[in-house]
Protein backbone atom coordinates (compact mmCIF):
# COMPACT_ATOMS: atom_id res chain seq x y z
CA UNK A 1 0.00 0.00 0.00
CA UNK A 2 1.08 3.22 -0.80
CA UNK A 3 2.82 5.14 1.98
CA UNK A 4 0.72 8.15 1.31
CA UNK A 5 -2.73 6.48 1.65
CA UNK A 6 -4.27 6.02 5.26
CA UNK A 7 -6.37 3.07 5.72
CA UNK A 8 -9.75 3.68 7.91
CA UNK A 9 -9.66 2.39 11.46
CA UNK A 10 -11.46 -0.77 12.18
CA UNK A 11 -12.46 1.47 15.40
CA UNK A 12 -15.01 3.52 12.84
CA UNK A 13 -15.83 0.16 11.39
CA UNK A 14 -17.17 -0.98 14.71
CA UNK A 15 -18.89 2.56 15.80
CA UNK A 16 -21.06 2.18 12.55
CA UNK A 17 -22.23 -1.39 13.40
CA UNK A 18 -22.70 -0.23 16.90
CA UNK A 19 -24.54 2.76 15.50
CA UNK A 20 -26.85 0.48 13.66
CA UNK A 21 -27.50 -1.95 16.84
CA UNK A 22 -28.58 0.99 18.98
CA UNK A 23 -30.63 2.42 16.14
CA UNK A 24 -33.02 -1.12 14.91
CA UNK A 25 -33.28 -1.43 18.77
CA UNK A 26 -34.30 2.01 19.29
CA UNK A 27 -36.83 1.38 16.48
CA UNK A 28 -38.12 -1.94 18.04
CA UNK A 29 -38.26 -0.04 21.45
CA UNK A 30 -40.35 2.68 20.23
CA UNK A 31 -43.40 1.02 18.67
CA UNK A 32 -45.40 0.35 21.67
CA UNK A 33 -46.49 3.96 21.60
CA UNK A 34 -48.19 2.91 17.99
CA UNK A 35 -49.79 0.06 19.03
CA UNK A 36 -50.99 1.50 21.88
CA UNK A 37 -54.33 2.72 20.80
CA UNK A 38 -55.00 -0.25 18.04
CA UNK A 39 -54.70 -2.96 21.01
CA UNK A 40 -57.05 -1.05 22.66
CA UNK A 41 -59.82 -1.19 20.00
CA UNK A 42 -59.26 -4.61 19.09
CA UNK A 43 -58.55 -6.39 22.58
CA UNK A 44 -60.30 -3.80 25.00
CA UNK A 45 -57.01 -3.95 26.95
CA UNK A 46 -57.26 -0.76 29.30
CA UNK A 47 -54.19 1.54 28.39
CA UNK A 48 -52.58 0.75 32.28
CA UNK A 49 -52.46 -3.30 31.46
CA UNK A 50 -50.37 -2.46 28.11
CA UNK A 51 -48.20 0.20 29.66
CA UNK A 52 -47.44 -2.17 31.98
CA UNK A 53 -45.87 -4.72 29.16
CA UNK A 54 -43.60 -1.50 28.00
CA UNK A 55 -42.43 -1.37 31.77
CA UNK A 56 -40.93 -4.63 32.01
CA UNK A 57 -39.48 -4.28 28.97
CA UNK A 58 -38.04 -0.79 29.55
CA UNK A 59 -37.19 -2.61 33.32
CA UNK A 60 -35.39 -5.62 31.74
CA UNK A 61 -33.31 -3.43 29.09
CA UNK A 62 -31.98 -1.61 32.15
CA UNK A 63 -31.39 -3.79 34.74
CA UNK A 64 -29.41 -6.27 32.09
CA UNK A 65 -27.01 -3.46 30.86
CA UNK A 66 -24.23 -4.08 33.93
CA UNK A 67 -24.43 -7.75 33.53
CA UNK A 68 -24.43 -7.24 29.22
CA UNK A 69 -21.10 -5.24 30.12
CA UNK A 70 -19.73 -7.78 31.96
CA UNK A 71 -20.56 -10.87 29.51
CA UNK A 72 -19.51 -8.67 26.71
CA UNK A 73 -15.87 -8.42 29.05
CA UNK A 74 -15.89 -12.23 28.99
CA UNK A 75 -17.57 -13.33 26.14
CA UNK A 76 -17.03 -10.46 23.28
CA UNK A 77 -19.61 -8.03 21.55
CA UNK A 78 -19.72 -9.98 18.74
CA UNK A 79 -21.47 -13.00 20.06
CA UNK A 80 -22.98 -11.11 22.73
CA UNK A 81 -24.67 -8.70 20.37
CA UNK A 82 -25.43 -11.14 17.60
CA UNK A 83 -27.35 -13.52 20.21
CA UNK A 84 -29.14 -10.51 21.94
CA UNK A 85 -30.17 -9.59 17.79
CA UNK A 86 -31.90 -12.90 17.52
CA UNK A 87 -33.81 -12.82 20.19
CA UNK A 88 -35.26 -9.05 19.82
CA UNK A 89 -36.47 -11.16 16.27
CA UNK A 90 -37.86 -13.31 17.41
CA UNK A 91 -39.98 -11.89 20.39
CA UNK A 92 -40.97 -9.50 17.73
CA UNK A 93 -42.07 -11.79 14.94
CA UNK A 94 -43.66 -13.94 17.59
CA UNK A 95 -45.98 -10.95 18.98
CA UNK A 96 -47.39 -10.64 15.48
CA UNK A 97 -49.73 -13.70 16.44
CA UNK A 98 -49.89 -12.76 20.09
CA UNK A 99 -54.01 -12.69 21.45
CA UNK A 100 -54.17 -13.25 25.00
CA UNK A 101 -52.76 -10.56 27.79
CA UNK A 102 -50.09 -13.01 29.23
CA UNK A 103 -48.31 -13.21 25.31
CA UNK A 104 -47.97 -9.06 25.27
CA UNK A 105 -46.65 -9.32 28.78
CA UNK A 106 -44.33 -12.67 27.97
CA UNK A 107 -42.69 -11.38 24.63
CA UNK A 108 -42.67 -7.56 24.07
CA UNK A 109 -42.51 -7.40 27.68
CA UNK A 110 -39.74 -10.22 29.06
CA UNK A 111 -38.27 -11.13 25.82
CA UNK A 112 -37.64 -8.18 23.80
CA UNK A 113 -36.99 -6.52 26.90
CA UNK A 114 -34.26 -9.00 27.80
CA UNK A 115 -32.81 -9.18 23.78
CA UNK A 116 -32.48 -4.97 23.74
CA UNK A 117 -31.33 -4.81 26.81
CA UNK A 118 -28.26 -6.77 25.34
CA UNK A 119 -28.17 -3.67 23.04
CA UNK A 120 -28.22 -0.94 25.24
CA UNK A 121 -26.71 2.11 25.61
CA UNK A 122 -23.65 -0.09 28.02
CA UNK A 123 -22.82 -0.85 24.86
CA UNK A 124 -21.98 2.72 23.59
CA UNK A 125 -20.43 3.22 26.54
CA UNK A 126 -17.88 0.10 25.98
CA UNK A 127 -17.21 0.86 22.42
CA UNK A 128 -16.16 4.69 22.97
CA UNK A 129 -13.93 3.73 26.04
CA UNK A 130 -12.36 0.38 24.49
CA UNK A 131 -11.70 1.64 20.74
CA UNK A 132 -11.37 5.09 21.05
CA UNK A 133 -8.94 6.92 22.72
CA UNK A 134 -9.53 10.43 21.25
CA UNK A 135 -13.15 11.84 19.57
CA UNK A 136 -14.51 9.73 22.47
CA UNK A 137 -16.74 12.42 23.25
CA UNK A 138 -18.23 12.73 19.74
CA UNK A 139 -18.21 8.97 19.27
CA UNK A 140 -20.46 8.59 22.24
CA UNK A 141 -22.53 11.36 21.21
CA UNK A 142 -23.44 9.98 17.67
CA UNK A 143 -24.31 6.61 19.41
CA UNK A 144 -26.71 8.12 21.55
CA UNK A 145 -28.35 9.78 18.85
CA UNK A 146 -29.11 6.52 17.14
CA UNK A 147 -31.98 5.86 19.46
CA UNK A 148 -33.56 9.15 18.02
CA UNK A 149 -32.31 8.14 14.49
CA UNK A 150 -34.45 4.97 15.12
CA UNK A 151 -37.44 7.31 15.74
CA UNK A 152 -36.78 8.77 12.48
CA UNK A 153 -36.61 6.19 10.43
CA UNK A 154 -38.87 3.82 12.09
CA UNK A 155 -41.61 5.42 13.40
CA UNK A 156 -43.38 7.20 10.59
CA UNK A 157 -42.94 4.20 8.07
CA UNK A 158 -44.15 2.00 10.82
CA UNK A 159 -47.24 4.35 11.42
CA UNK A 160 -48.22 3.95 8.13
CA UNK A 161 -48.26 0.59 8.02
CA UNK A 162 -50.31 0.34 11.30
CA UNK A 163 -53.15 3.00 9.76
CA UNK A 164 -52.99 1.32 6.43
CA UNK A 165 -52.61 -2.45 7.20
CA UNK A 166 -52.64 -2.86 10.94
CA UNK A 167 -50.20 -3.86 13.70
CA UNK A 168 -49.52 -7.15 13.02
CA UNK A 169 -47.38 -6.24 9.89
CA UNK A 170 -45.96 -3.65 11.89
CA UNK A 171 -44.35 -6.36 13.86
CA UNK A 172 -43.12 -8.63 10.90
CA UNK A 173 -41.70 -5.72 9.49
CA UNK A 174 -39.38 -4.57 12.39
CA UNK A 175 -38.60 -8.37 12.99
CA UNK A 176 -37.46 -8.54 9.32
CA UNK A 177 -35.09 -5.66 9.96
CA UNK A 178 -33.55 -6.72 13.38
CA UNK A 179 -32.49 -10.23 11.36
CA UNK A 180 -30.77 -8.44 8.91
CA UNK A 181 -29.33 -6.71 11.73
CA UNK A 182 -27.93 -9.41 13.05
CA UNK A 183 -26.45 -10.54 10.06
CA UNK A 184 -24.59 -7.62 9.85
CA UNK A 185 -23.53 -7.88 13.21
CA UNK A 186 -21.83 -11.11 12.64
CA UNK A 187 -20.06 -10.30 9.75
CA UNK A 188 -18.89 -6.96 10.50
CA UNK A 189 -18.45 -6.47 14.27
CA UNK A 190 -14.91 -7.30 16.36
CA UNK A 191 -14.20 -7.29 19.98
CA UNK A 192 -11.21 -5.49 20.72
CA UNK A 193 -8.43 -3.31 18.78
CA UNK A 194 -6.21 -6.29 20.13
CA UNK A 195 -7.99 -9.00 18.61
CA UNK A 196 -6.78 -7.16 14.99
CA UNK A 197 -3.82 -6.33 15.84
CA UNK A 198 -4.16 -2.45 16.50
CA UNK A 199 -3.84 0.26 19.16
CA UNK A 200 -7.44 2.35 20.27
CA UNK A 201 -8.15 5.33 17.74
CA UNK A 202 -5.89 8.27 18.51
CA UNK A 203 -3.80 6.15 21.03
CA UNK A 204 -0.14 6.27 21.58
CA UNK A 205 2.06 3.35 21.33
CA UNK A 206 3.34 4.11 24.90
CA UNK A 207 -0.52 4.22 25.89
CA UNK A 208 -1.41 1.60 28.83
CA UNK A 209 -3.22 -1.10 28.95
CA UNK A 210 -6.25 -1.13 31.17
CA UNK A 211 -6.65 -2.94 34.23
CA UNK A 212 -9.52 -5.57 34.41
CA UNK A 213 -12.74 -4.03 34.95
CA UNK A 214 -14.68 -5.07 38.13
CA UNK A 215 -17.36 -7.49 38.27
CA UNK A 216 -21.11 -6.22 38.02
CA UNK A 217 -22.35 -6.80 42.22
CA UNK A 218 -18.51 -5.76 43.03
CA UNK A 219 -18.82 -2.89 40.94
CA UNK A 220 -22.32 -1.75 42.66
CA UNK A 221 -21.07 -2.41 46.26
CA UNK A 222 -18.33 0.07 45.31
CA UNK A 223 -20.42 2.63 43.35
CA UNK A 224 -23.12 2.61 46.00
CA UNK A 225 -20.69 4.34 48.76
CA UNK A 226 -19.96 7.08 46.42
CA UNK A 227 -22.02 10.71 46.15
CA UNK A 228 -21.36 10.83 42.61
CA UNK A 229 -22.87 7.25 41.85
CA UNK A 230 -25.82 8.88 43.59
CA UNK A 231 -26.70 11.98 41.97
CA UNK A 232 -25.94 10.49 38.55
CA UNK A 233 -28.09 7.63 39.14
CA UNK A 234 -30.76 9.78 40.20
CA UNK A 235 -30.70 12.13 37.54
CA UNK A 236 -30.69 9.32 35.16
CA UNK A 237 -33.88 7.69 36.74
CA UNK A 238 -35.40 11.69 35.38
CA UNK A 239 -33.93 11.43 32.45
CA UNK A 240 -35.31 7.97 31.40
CA UNK A 241 -38.96 8.71 33.08
CA UNK A 242 -38.82 11.69 30.80
CA UNK A 243 -37.92 10.50 27.65
CA UNK A 244 -38.77 6.29 27.13
CA UNK A 245 -41.08 6.05 29.46
CA UNK A 246 -43.21 9.16 29.44
CA UNK A 247 -42.58 11.14 26.49
CA UNK A 248 -41.81 7.89 24.36
CA UNK A 249 -44.91 5.99 25.77
CA UNK A 250 -47.45 8.17 25.89
CA UNK A 251 -47.12 11.27 23.20
CA UNK A 252 -48.88 9.65 20.51
CA UNK A 253 -51.45 8.51 22.58
CA UNK A 254 -51.42 11.95 24.04
CA UNK A 255 -51.82 13.46 20.86
CA UNK A 256 -54.78 10.83 20.03
CA UNK A 257 -56.94 11.91 23.29
CA UNK A 258 -56.27 15.46 21.89
CA UNK A 259 -57.89 14.46 18.06
CA UNK A 260 -53.78 14.54 16.59
CA UNK A 261 -53.91 11.64 14.63
CA UNK A 262 -51.18 9.05 14.95
CA UNK A 263 -49.48 9.44 11.49
CA UNK A 264 -48.77 13.08 12.51
CA UNK A 265 -48.33 12.05 16.49
CA UNK A 266 -45.46 9.58 15.00
CA UNK A 267 -43.95 12.56 12.99
CA UNK A 268 -43.67 14.83 15.77
CA UNK A 269 -41.46 11.62 17.24
CA UNK A 270 -39.71 11.74 14.22
CA UNK A 271 -39.39 15.24 14.28
CA UNK A 272 -37.60 14.65 18.00
CA UNK A 273 -35.60 12.64 16.45
CA UNK A 274 -34.21 14.41 13.66
CA UNK A 275 -32.78 17.20 16.06
CA UNK A 276 -31.33 14.62 18.83
CA UNK A 277 -29.26 13.91 16.18
CA UNK A 278 -28.21 16.91 16.07
CA UNK A 279 -28.25 17.82 19.85
CA UNK A 280 -26.37 14.99 21.53
CA UNK A 281 -24.12 15.18 18.80
CA UNK A 282 -23.66 18.42 19.82
CA UNK A 283 -23.36 17.40 23.22
CA UNK A 284 -20.43 15.16 22.51
CA UNK A 285 -18.59 17.83 21.28
CA UNK A 286 -19.62 20.19 24.04
CA UNK A 287 -18.39 17.30 26.52
CA UNK A 288 -15.37 17.23 25.56
CA UNK A 289 -14.81 21.14 26.54
CA UNK A 290 -17.14 22.13 29.10
CA UNK A 291 -18.02 21.27 32.86
CA UNK A 292 -20.45 18.14 32.29
CA UNK A 293 -22.27 19.77 35.42
CA UNK A 294 -23.20 22.49 34.52
CA UNK A 295 -24.25 21.00 30.71
CA UNK A 296 -26.65 18.97 32.62
CA UNK A 297 -28.04 21.67 34.92
CA UNK A 298 -28.74 23.27 31.96
CA UNK A 299 -30.62 20.15 29.78
CA UNK A 300 -32.20 19.23 32.65
CA UNK A 301 -33.94 22.72 33.09
CA UNK A 302 -34.67 22.91 29.71
CA UNK A 303 -36.19 19.69 29.77
CA UNK A 304 -38.39 20.42 32.92
CA UNK A 305 -39.61 23.52 31.14
CA UNK A 306 -41.26 22.06 28.14
CA UNK A 307 -42.55 19.82 29.59
CA UNK A 308 -44.51 21.76 31.71
CA UNK A 309 -46.12 23.75 28.92
CA UNK A 310 -47.09 20.57 27.00
CA UNK A 311 -50.39 19.77 28.49
CA UNK A 312 -51.72 23.07 27.48
CA UNK A 313 -49.94 22.79 23.97
CA UNK A 314 -51.71 19.04 23.55
CA UNK A 315 -55.14 21.02 25.02
CA UNK A 316 -54.96 23.73 22.40
CA UNK A 317 -54.00 21.38 19.80
CA UNK A 318 -51.96 24.03 17.79
CA UNK A 319 -49.57 21.71 15.85
CA UNK A 320 -47.31 24.63 15.18
CA UNK A 321 -46.31 24.95 18.53
CA UNK A 322 -46.16 21.15 18.88
CA UNK A 323 -43.85 21.13 16.14
CA UNK A 324 -41.97 23.89 17.90
CA UNK A 325 -42.27 21.90 21.16
CA UNK A 326 -40.58 18.62 19.30
CA UNK A 327 -37.93 20.83 17.77
CA UNK A 328 -36.93 21.74 21.37
CA UNK A 329 -37.69 18.44 23.29
CA UNK A 330 -35.87 16.81 20.59
CA UNK A 331 -32.59 18.30 20.94
CA UNK A 332 -32.32 18.07 24.43
CA UNK A 333 -33.71 14.11 24.22
CA UNK A 334 -30.33 12.05 24.89
CA UNK A 335 -28.15 15.07 25.19
CA UNK A 336 -27.57 14.05 28.93
CA UNK A 337 -25.95 10.91 27.78
CA UNK A 338 -22.26 11.64 26.99
CA UNK A 339 -21.53 14.16 30.05
CA UNK A 340 -23.30 11.83 32.43
CA UNK A 341 -20.74 9.16 30.85
CA UNK A 342 -17.93 11.13 31.23
CA UNK A 343 -18.74 12.05 34.78
CA UNK A 344 -19.06 8.02 35.34
CA UNK A 345 -15.10 7.45 34.12
CA UNK A 346 -13.73 10.46 35.94
CA UNK A 347 -15.40 9.36 39.15
CA UNK A 348 -14.51 5.77 38.79
CA UNK A 349 -12.44 4.89 36.03
CA UNK A 350 -12.09 4.28 32.29
CA UNK A 351 -11.85 0.67 32.90
CA UNK A 352 -14.94 0.89 35.26
CA UNK A 353 -16.96 3.15 32.73
CA UNK A 354 -18.76 -0.22 31.05
CA UNK A 355 -20.04 -1.98 34.18
CA UNK A 356 -20.89 1.28 36.49
CA UNK A 357 -22.37 2.83 33.99
CA UNK A 358 -24.50 -0.14 33.25
CA UNK A 359 -25.57 0.23 37.23
CA UNK A 360 -26.43 3.91 36.39
CA UNK A 361 -28.38 3.21 32.85
CA UNK A 362 -30.40 0.97 34.97
CA UNK A 363 -31.72 3.74 37.04
CA UNK A 364 -32.57 5.31 33.95
CA UNK A 365 -34.60 2.43 32.61
CA UNK A 366 -35.95 2.30 36.20
CA UNK A 367 -37.84 5.63 35.64
CA UNK A 368 -38.53 4.80 32.43
CA UNK A 369 -40.54 1.86 33.56
CA UNK A 370 -41.92 3.47 36.19
CA UNK A 371 -42.95 6.82 34.22
CA UNK A 372 -44.57 3.97 31.49
CA UNK A 373 -46.77 2.39 34.07
CA UNK A 374 -47.46 5.20 35.75
CA UNK A 375 -48.59 7.62 33.30
CA UNK A 376 -50.89 4.73 31.70
CA UNK A 377 -52.27 4.38 35.30
CA UNK A 378 -52.63 7.98 35.19
CA UNK A 379 -54.47 7.57 32.11
CA UNK A 380 -56.34 5.22 32.86
CA UNK A 381 -57.82 6.55 36.69
CA UNK A 382 -57.98 10.19 36.17
CA UNK A 383 -58.72 10.37 32.41
CA UNK A 384 -56.06 12.45 31.03
CA UNK A 385 -52.08 12.68 31.17
CA UNK A 386 -52.11 16.41 32.71
CA UNK A 387 -50.84 15.15 36.09
CA UNK A 388 -48.13 12.82 34.29
CA UNK A 389 -46.80 15.82 32.60
CA UNK A 390 -46.72 17.90 35.64
CA UNK A 391 -44.95 15.25 37.78
CA UNK A 392 -41.99 14.87 35.15
CA UNK A 393 -41.65 18.72 34.40
CA UNK A 394 -40.90 18.95 38.77
CA UNK A 395 -38.60 15.99 39.01
CA UNK A 396 -36.54 17.21 35.71
CA UNK A 397 -36.30 20.92 37.71
CA UNK A 398 -35.25 18.71 40.70
CA UNK A 399 -32.18 16.94 38.92
CA UNK A 400 -31.06 20.50 37.38
CA UNK A 401 -30.59 22.30 40.92
CA UNK A 402 -28.51 19.22 42.01
CA UNK A 403 -26.32 19.72 39.70
CA UNK A 404 -26.40 23.43 40.47
CA UNK A 405 -25.64 22.26 44.55
CA UNK A 406 -23.51 19.37 44.15
CA UNK A 407 -20.96 21.35 41.56
CA UNK A 408 -17.60 20.51 41.94
CA UNK A 409 -15.46 17.77 39.74
CA UNK A 410 -15.28 14.19 41.51
CA UNK A 411 -11.71 12.75 42.52
CA UNK A 412 -10.95 9.60 41.08
CA UNK A 413 -9.90 6.82 43.49
CA UNK A 414 -9.23 3.00 42.68
CA UNK A 415 -12.21 1.13 42.79
CA UNK A 416 -10.62 -2.31 42.97
CA UNK A 417 -8.29 -1.25 46.09
CA UNK A 418 -11.78 0.18 48.35
CA UNK A 419 -14.11 -2.65 47.37
CA UNK A 420 -11.52 -5.08 48.81
CA UNK A 421 -10.08 -3.22 51.58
Amino acid sequence: MPSGKRRIHYAWVVAAVTFLILLVSAGVRSTPGLFMVPMEKEFGWSRAFISSAVAVNLLLYGLIGPFAAAVINRWGMRRVCSGAATLVAAGVLLASRLSAPWQLIALWGFVVGAGTGGTSMVLAAIVSSKWFDSRRGVVLGALSAANATGQLIFLPLLARIVAGIGWRSACLAIGGVTVVMALLVRIFMRDSPEEMGLLPYGAAETSKVMPPAMKPFEALAFAIRRREFWMLAGTFFVCGATTNGLVGTHLIPACHDSGIAEVRAAGLLALMGIFDIAGTTASGWLTDRFSPRVLLAFYYGLRGLSLAALPGLLAGGDTQLLTWFGVFYGLDWVATVPPTVRLTSDAFGKENTGVIYGWIGASHQVGASMAALGAGSIRTFMGDYRMAFVIASTLCLIASASFIVGAGKPKLVNPVVLARG
